[in-house]
């Protein structure tokens, strides 16, 4: 059985890895795909990467009552503050939504002030809306009428901490998180910061005095452990395309070694489809180019004894496991199918 797919916003990097990963996927039909600038014009001449793959398929105009007709779940890969006022008008006529935005991800509606500047439409709808991390919220997105993509930045975070602070192995008092992420993070839309000749070559702090994404890093590292947490963070722009690497910087609650941990993360993610455990070979640590192309986080970690300090790492391509991977990843556990059906390829190397 086939289930109709539209993708609102789809003629940006977010929407074109979308694109590519539903039209490998066995299940799934796209029905529309919309783009306001590109309205018209075929789909690959935009994402020249899908020449041959979608056929004749064209971007569309936004038509609302025509894509809830037709689709039965809708990827919205749009600016922060637009899902928000588009949301309703789906979830009433029964379509399923995996927002890939920022617009539902936050619990406390009143935070959307403070870290994206409007003030949230819907906040009933956002009380209902699902984190969509399946290694944390596996069991409440299979039901979600609404799921709320992480950011890339805080995906690595969140995956790199989760089972230290399930088991109370860090003080959670003292929390750094350093974040390296490529251009494509940026959007395809050049700014004087994200083109080429200004990009390229650098390995440069941004909204070091309060990044967005940690927000929502804190909000889910709350749940887990208990407590209101408070965590640094400060990403950094580097000249590579894609990837993200996470480095959290804590210190140990106790005087723990490497196997006590290594076992903790274990029965965290042993069983995770797409998580994968670096402990040694030729690259000791998670570096987001054996990621690349693929779904996967790799997961790892170093421990200073004398210091009682750890540096914990997760690596993920962030337009994959970052954005469109997990999305599809999200809506596999949505419609009931295996949550890698069509997110089965391994990462490309050498990049």
């Amino acid at each position: 059985m086939t289930t109709r797919i539209a993708i609102i916003g789809a003629s940006g990097y977010t929407g074109g890895e979308a694109l590519r990963l539903l039209a490998m996927h066995p299940r799934v039909e796209v029905v529309a795909a919309t783009s306001r600038e590109y309205a018209g014009k075929p789909v690959a001449a935009i994402h020249l990467n899908l020449r041959s793959v979608l056929g004749t398929m064209k971007f569309s105009e936004l038509n609302m009552e025509k894509i809830v007709s037709e689709a039965e779940l809708v990827f919205l890969s749009v600016p922060a503050g637009v899902s928000h006022t588009m949301a309703r008008r789906l979830v009433e006529a029964g379509v399923r939504v995996v927002d890939l935005s920022p617009d539902f991800r936050l619990r406390d509606p009143r935070l959307y002030e403070e870290w994206y500047g409007f003030t949230h439409g819907d906040p009933e709808l956002l009380a209902e809306s699902v984190y969509g991390l399946p290694e944390i919220h596996r069991d409440e997105i299979r039901n979600a009428r609404v799921v709320a993509c992480p950011g890339c930045n805080a995906t690595a975070a969140i995956l790199a901490l989760a089972p230290a602070l399930r088991e109370g192995l860090i003080d959670v008092e003292h929390i750094a998180v350093d974040v390296k992420v490529g251009s494509s993070e940026a959007g395809r839309q050049p700014s004087q910061g994200s083109h080429h000749p200004e990009r390229a070559n650098v390995i440069r702090p941004y909204e070091a005095e309060g990044h967005r994404h940690v927000a929502e890093v804190e909000q889910e590292l709350s749940l887990l452990c208990g407590k209101r947490l408070q965590i640094a963070m400060v990403p950094h722009a580097v000249g590579n395309v894609r990837g993200a690497l996470a480095t959290a910087h804590v210190w140990l609650s106790d005087s723990l070694d490497e196997t006590t941990i290594w076992r903790a993360y274990a029965r965290h993610y042993g069983k995770e489809p797409f998580i994968r455990i670096v402990r040694s070979g030729p690259v000791k640590y998670p570096d987001p180019k054996y990621v690349i192309g693929s779904n996967f986080c790799d997961i790892g970690f170093a421990v200073e004894l004398s210091r009682r300090r750890a540096a914990l790492f997760a690596a993920i391509d962030n337009l994959m496991k970052g954005a469109a991977g997990q999305a599809v990843q999200c809506m596999n556990i949505m419609l009931g199918m295996d949550e890698r059906e069509g997110l089965n390829m391994l990462p490309i190397s050498p990049v």
